[in-house]
């Protein structure tokens, strides 16, 4: 682990990502809360760029819990076929879609405990939903943001949730609307697990990993 980011660097590091992208945006294609929830739960072990070709067709017909159990779970079985793990997490996204019908009137809560309640939904998947689709100041912390936390030296631990809690402690909160998504892209694309880009980071003096790899020529 790296040593701990001081509140100036960890102030610094949010303004200048948020200097780069004001705006920041999720990769996965979705319609309303509802289509974000089953988005986001297709995602575990899967990429953003193979859910959003598996339900491109999907959302087309499902924009409710209803319209998931009117579909049935064959019907989702062929449209998300492609994704790892399908059959278990189309079991789960039918049995959520009846949850949500029968104790939520079909509408997706804004409530951390509840959507943890949800088959195939984790305290991950909660964090995502309740911050881009309510704006909540949530912090859903991935494999990327666990590396980021601990590599940069701004959320330092063993556990994701330790991170989680570090960042939320941490994070100013002007920036928390759109620190998950900073902190995401950040690690898909610059802070890499085997080959971090640290010679194009703009945040690269205020990060506290020893090992930074040189700009490549």
């Amino acid at each position: 682990m790296s040593r701990p980011m001081n509140k100036a660097a960890i102030e610094a590091f949010f303004q200048r990502l948020s200097d780069a992208n004001p705006e920041p945006r999720g990769e996965l294609n979705y319609t309303n809360p509802y289509t974000l929830l089953v988005a986001v739960a297709l995602s575990a072990q899967a990429t953003d760029i193979g859910v959003n070709k598996a339900t491109e067709k999907l959302f087309q017909i499902v924009a409710t819990p209803q319209d998931m159990l009117n579909l049935g779970e064959e019907a989702l079985i062929g449209h998300v076929r492609t994704i790892g793990l399908y059959r278990g997490k189309a079991k789960n996204i039918m049995a959520a879609a009846r949850i949500l019908v029968e104790k939520h009137d079909g509408i997706v809560p804004n409530d951390q405990t509840a959507l943890e309640e949800l088959p195939g939904v984790g305290r991950k998947t909660a964090n995502v939903v309740r911050n881009i689709a309510f704006g909540e100041p949530t912090m859903a912390v991935d494999t990327h943001i666990f590396r980021l936390g601990n590599r940069t030296g701004m959320a330092t631990g063993k556990t994701t949730l330790a991170v989680e809690k570090g960042l939320l402690k941490k994070i100013p909160p002007r920036f928390m609307n759109h620190a998950h998504h900073w902190l995401i892209l950040h690690g898909r694309y610059i802070c890499k697990a085997r080959k971090p880009r640290c010679g194009d980071c703009i945040v690269n003096d205020l990060c506290n990993f020893k090992d930074k790899t040189p700009a490549t020529v």
